[in-house]
């Protein structure tokens, strides 16, 4: 069986087919996230640390060490900082040793600069994954030999110089390619773990038909392990989670045994809770007065004001238990076990065949 084995200094994480699904946490990415990145900018790291511990808390097994900040206020003052080919070498040591401080959790460096990358395999302890080569001939050139001087595994994207085709059998063979490369510098297909390149469905209807044929495919012709960025399926859909939901298991049956995602449902904030309290008076409803907001966001079906594991990992789990991947669904009762704060104890299952019913360990 493919095993892509990903470890930090103490502990070490095997992507494959007769593995857990490799849940990869993405929330250390300055990408999109204002707040974290003018806290860069002003070296605050404290977020990236709450967020490091937040995602193991939940269940990540691998962390994404992003770098891809941009630093306005310091490029008015030095234009330096306009080129990210500047600011990720110095940013992603940084972003490492944060992370390693507070977590022994094994890393994905994750960045579009050369320059960042290596400076990430330098800091980083263990075996990290390297996120990413593509089928671009210049990138095939500078990191290949990055992935054989640290002897790291690799995210091999779908794209190539012609960009990102629609046509699944073009990503397929610019896959091919990469591994066929990698190999000419030593690299095992094993030490290859291919990003298939998920199309948002509401753009594209055969969107998820499309990866699951594609990663059974990648399985079979190539035996490497497959991931993504498991919310480009439901980008623009209303009810995202249940998109996501529904998408992972069934990903993970056709043969993915990673994704790149965030584990986390973010906490109520005070001003949700507040509307929410101003609904409930108003509809006669009284509350005690000395009512926790906890108490009461649970009460009410908000979530909680505490960061916890999200829907899409009670997904993952139960697919993990499905598809054994769980021996005795251990980790799925004590999953639920921590969710609730209850004793779970045996008990015999719904359905019935035969006269006999099975017994739930």
């Amino acid at each position: 069986m493919t095993r892509t084995v990903v470890a930090s200094a103490t502990k070490e994480i095997i992507i494959g087919f007769d593995q857990p699904f490799c849940v990869i946490g993405e929330r250390i990415n300055p990408t999109g996230r204002k707040v974290l990145n003018q806290e860069l900018e002003n070296d605050d790291f404290s977020r990236v640390a709450s967020d490091a511990t937040a995602q193991v808390a939940a269940g990540a097994t691998v962390l994404d060490i992003n770098s891809g900040a941009v630093f306005s206020n310091k490029m008015a003052e030095d234009p330096r900082y306009a080129d990210n080919n500047f600011v990720e070498p110095m940013l992603m040591p940084k972003l490492i040793e944060t992370v390693q401080a507070v977590t022994d959790c094994p890393l994905c460096i994750d960045s579009s600069v050369p320059g960042a990358l290596e400076a990430g395999l330098k800091a980083a302890n263990g075996r990290p994954l390297l996120n990413s080569v593509t089928g671009e001939e210049e990138r095939l050139e500078v990191v290949l030999p990055l992935v054989k001087q640290y002897d790291v595994p690799v995210v091999a994207i779908s794209n190539d110089d012609t960009g990102i085709s629609e046509d699944p059998d073009v990503r397929f063979e610019v896959a091919k390619k990469i591994v066929e490369r990698a190999a000419d510098f030593g690299i095992p297909a094993h030490d290859i773990v291919v990003d298939p390149l998920v199309m948002p469905i509401g753009a594209m209807a055969t969107a998820g038909h499309q990866v699951f044929t594609l990663v059974r495919r990648l399985r079979k012709e190539l035996g490497v392990n497959t991931t993504c960025g498991a919310s480009n399926i439901s980008f623009g859909l209303p009810n995202r989670h249940g998109i996501n939901n529904a998408f992972l298991p069934m990903a993970f049956a056709a043969g993915m045994t990673s994704a790149i995602m965030n584990p986390i449902a973010l906490p109520v904030g005070p001003k949700k809770i507040a509307e929410k309290k101003a609904a409930v008076e108003a509809a006669g409803i009284v509350l005690p007065p000395d009512m926790d907001d906890e108490v009461f966001v649970q009460l009410f079906g908000l979530g909680s004001t505490k960061p916890r594991a999200g829907k899409e990992m009670e997904a993952i789990r139960a697919a993990n238990f499905l598809l054994n991947h769980d021996d005795g669904g251990a980790e799925w009762i004590k999953f639920n076990q921590a969710s609730t704060g209850t004793q779970t104890r045996g008990g015999r299952a719904g359905g019935r065949r035969g006269g006999r019913s099975a017994r739930v360990a």
